[in-house]
């Protein structure tokens, strides 16, 4: 009696296949993923030798499958042969656990759907947390760096921005920017500048100062540069002017400085931290408005450094890009710029950071802050209304406050005084030279000097 001859059993780097299946694929992608193994086809899966009647057709089906369908790139990494097993024509695929993990069907993306592992005698779709560990594993920890887990993007408002700045936007020009990878797949970076970006920015407008009732509100997606065109038009509805009548000359003011809008709006996009998931957030009241990025100050810079200018960069090839379409002009300049565009206010923007979060809040300079001032001062109304009038840069005389707040001279004396010994006011010169101007100890409701 003639026994067949029987292969060792399929196992964890080793699989068999009767024929060539598109399932051949997700085995290819499995070994690549985990530690390598064979695919040896003409083999039945209790390891009986079955043969193929023409091996030359099978190795051209699968070197096709897998440079054509897997990415990405494995070519590298397989070996295709037909070899005689017991006298019959087989093929076997050899595969090296790759250098590029994860490899994924490129029809199916950075899924579970598209990413195999071999588990097993098995090849089984792989966790999302399985995928965004190999993708750290072989891309670093650098958020812009690594492999996107969306893999069909497309760049519509990237390439009329880049057109617009006389920028040419093809494939290399994308390989230099860092929005494809060595590997020839899309880094997040190139998610973040895609119209199909999964990042976005959530604006509301508020009755009065609190969170309580909304009059609007709008969230923004697609490109980061489209979020910024559209978040400022916005805003921009909301930024009123008004009429400050002197005698017979006439000025008008918007609420925000539209520079210092558009800086703040660039800080949150360009500075926050894309690893997290969560919506940057804009928050419209009466008398502010208050932008909330997460993530908190990068590693190695503080505080103070951030005030004097000091750019230490989270996304320094979104920060790039954005300097190269020129929207930055130079880094570390839009926090002292936004500061100089109020310093003749007395309520200056304040900057709040915690461990995941940075917060930039910009008064309305039309607003009645006179109760934002009190706040912890002690003040009285009319010591309140004169330091309105009062700038900490450009020293006035008594006359100018008196005319300016209505008081007589007696009243301005004395309040003014009262605001001396309360360290808000400083005094200069003697006589009729006599100058005011806000102290440098703190301000009205320690506000301008928390950012000095």
């Amino acid at each position: 009696m003639q026994y067949e001859e029987r292969m060792e059993p399929e196992g964890m780097m080793k699989e068999y296949k009767r024929t060539y299946t598109e399932d051949v694929r997700k085995a290819v992608i499995a070994f690549a993923n985990t530690n390598g193994g064979e695919i040896w086809i003409g083999v039945d899966d209790d390891g009986a030798v079955i043969g193929v009647p023409d091996p030359g057709s099978i190795l051209l089906q699968v070197t096709n499958a897998i440079r054509d369908s897997i990415r990405p790139d494995l070519t590298m990494h397989t070996l295709c042969e037909a070899k005689q097993q017991d006298g019959k024509a087989i093929v076997v695929i050899q595969v090296q656990r790759g250098t590029a993990r994860p490899y994924y069907l490129a029809g199916k993306g950075l899924r579970p759907e598209g990413v195999y592992v071999r588990q097993g005698a098995s090849s089984v779709p792989a966790t999302e947390s399985a995928i965004l560990t190999m993708i750290r594993d072989t891309g670093g920890d650098r958020f812009e760096t690594t492999r996107s887990l969306l893999q069909d993007l497309s760049f519509d408002s990237m390439k009329k921005a880049f057109q617009e700045e006389g920028l040419r936007f093809g494939r290399e020009p994308q390989r230099s920017l860092g929005l494809i990878s060595q590997d020839g797949s899309f880094s997040n970076l190139g998610l973040l500048l895609s119209d199909q970006c999964t990042h976005t920015i959530k604006a509301a407008v508020f009755e009065g100062n609190s969170k309580v009732v909304f009059r609007s509100r709008m969230e923004f997606s697609g490109s980061l540069l489209k979020q910024m065109e559209d978040a400022y038009l916005y805003l921009d509805q909301f930024n009123h002017t008004k009429a400050d009548i002197s005698g017979l000359r006439r000025r008008d003011m918007r609420d925000y400085p539209p520079e210092a809008i558009r800086e703040a709006l660039l800080n949150a996009i360009v500075h926050r931290d894309y690893a997290f998931s969560g919506s940057s957030l804009i928050s419209v009241f009466d008398d502010r408005i208050e932008l909330v990025s997460l993530g908190g100050l990068p590693k190695g810079i503080s505080f103070g450094d951030l005030m004097l200018g000091i750019s230490v960069l989270r996304n320094s090839r979104l920060a790039d890009i954005f300097y190269r379409l020129n929207l930055i002009e130079a880094y570390g300049t839009g926090l002292p710029k936004i500061m100089a565009l109020y310093k003749d206010h007395v309520v200056q923007p304040k900057i709040e950071i915690s461990d995941n979060a940075f917060k930039m809040t910009l008064p309305n300079r039309n607003a009645d802050h006179l109760a934002i001032f009190s706040e912890g001062e002690n003040l009285t109304y009319n010591e309140m209304l004169l330091l309105r009038q009062l700038s900490k840069d450009r020293p006035v005389t008594r006359k100018t406050l008196e005319e300016a707040s209505g008081f007589s001279q007696a009243k301005t004396v004395r309040v003014l005084n009262a605001l001396i010994g309360k360290h808000q006011v400083e005094r200069s010169g003697q006589g009729k030279n006599t100058l005011y101007r806000l102290g440098g100890v703190s301000g009205p409701g320690g506000h301008r000097d928390d950012f000095a």
